[in-house]
């Protein structure tokens, strides 16, 4: 595919049409809901927002499109997902990440669907994907992030329930999910690591969930979740006891190549930007588009985001084919967490004082990108997994 900055997929009459239609809800419904409600990336989001969205991108074909047709979507692959994910971030739209279902929809939960029993698909996941309740997923604790071994939530087994006592930290959609999908350490009188995954509803007695912290991206959809005797029926694990890290860190893997044209598309939205910006502002009686400093900013930018789209979707396209892409999806993160920050940063050099400024969409992006180098996993914990893989 020859690249574009706004890519066209000729070659494949299916995706295309997708791109065509989803830009189509993106410029002609969404962003004008948003600008009508004085939404922006960083505005506190109540649950009948973003119930709109899920039941109009449902409506349209969006919301768990990826998912195989008996459970509603149409059977995407990554590679094709990917597509999709750069054209949301890439539109400039706030609620862009409620369109697929990213933010507590079917992407968040199809990932688990295998292990769920019949009850567990008719109860939690099924209303998920038709856009009727919302889940988050909780792995991450104070003290154990790319660690994920020294968690200290626990769960207990006692009759025909097992008990949770611990706390969880940044779980995305946790301020508007109705339940979520937690992984803790199973108690054990000779601390042996055993970890399992379970449903729980937000609900449940002994169950809080807390504001979260505000990360650098000034998105409000953080929660934390305090868990003191949370009593959670044995009906609930999800899959087997002792499968809980291959089920979370197996979404994780995914997740991290995921993200990836997320981060592509805002910083597509941010050359977008500094063409717009360089093309209208005047300096010494010329456009800054004029001068070979900018030209050649535009350009190392466009490479960057050419570099990343190529392994990203190179790599969707193996992991299509059933290839293992534990090492590439490290690959695509890093590189992709990297390249996009420095188009980020040239971005902000070329807008000058307007890039600095809060408020600015080239100031939010930058910030958002600048996260990214350690949000699902460090660079250099990346780097750490790509050497210990092939070396």
């Amino acid at each position: 595919m020859p690249f574009t900055l706004e890519p066209s997929y000729d070659d494949h009459p299916r995706l295309q049409g997708l791109v065509v239609d989803l830009r189509r809800y993106l410029h002609e419904e969404l962003i004008p809901y948003e600008r009508e409600r004085g939404l922006t990336a960083e505005s506190k989001l109540d649950r009948p927002t973003l119930e709109h969205v899920w039941k109009r991108s449902r409506e349209l074909g969006f919301y768990g499109i990826s998912l195989p047709p008996e459970l509603g979507g149409q059977g995407l692959s990554l590679w094709e997902l990917c597509a999709l994910k750069e054209e949301l971030t890439a539109s400039g739209a706030a609620l862009s990440h409620s369109v697929l279902g990213d933010m507590g929809g079917p992407l968040r939960a199809g990932s688990v669907v295998r292990y769920a029993t019949d009850y567990q698909l008719e109860r939690y996941l099924l209303p998920v994907i038709r856009g009727e309740r919302a889940c988050c997923f909780s792995i991450t604790e104070e003290d154990a992030g790319s660690d994920v071994r020294r968690m200290t939530t626990t769960a207990t087994p006692d009759g025909d329930s097992y008990i949770l006592t611990g706390r969880k930290v940044f779980s995305s959609a946790a301020p508007f999910a109705d339940f979520a999908i937690v992984v803790a350490r199973m108690a054990s009188a000779d601390d042996t690591e055993t970890y399992s995954a379970f449903l729980v509803d937000l609900d449940s007695p002994g169950c809080r969930v807390l504001d979260g912290e505000v990360p650098m991206s000034g998105q409000q959809m953080e929660g934390d979740l305090d868990f003191d005797g949370c009593r959670v029926p044995a009906a609930n694990l999800l899959g087997e006891v002792g499968q809980g890290l291959r089920i979370g860190i197996g979404r994780i893997t995914l997740n991290r190549l995921l993200h990836c044209p997320s981060l592509i598309g805002a910083a597509r939205r941010a050359w977008d930007l500094s063409v717009a910006y360089s093309k209208s502002r005047i300096a010494f009686g010329q456009p800054l588009l004029a001068l070979q400093a900018i030209q050649h900013k535009l350009a190392d930018m466009a490479t960057d985001i050419y570099a990343a789209r190529s392994t990203v979707m190179a790599t969707a396209a193996r992991a299509d084919q059933g290839a293992n892409i534990g090492v590439e999806a490290n690959m695509c993160k890093l590189l992709t967490a990297e390249s996009c920050f420095r188009v980020a940063d040239q971005a902000v050099q070329i807008h000058g004082k307007a890039g600095l400024t809060r408020g600015h969409e080239v100031e939010q992006i930058f910030r958002t990108l600048r996260m990214f180098r350690v949000v699902t996993g460090t660079s250099e914990i990346h780097k750490n997994a790509i050497a210990k893989s092939l070396v």
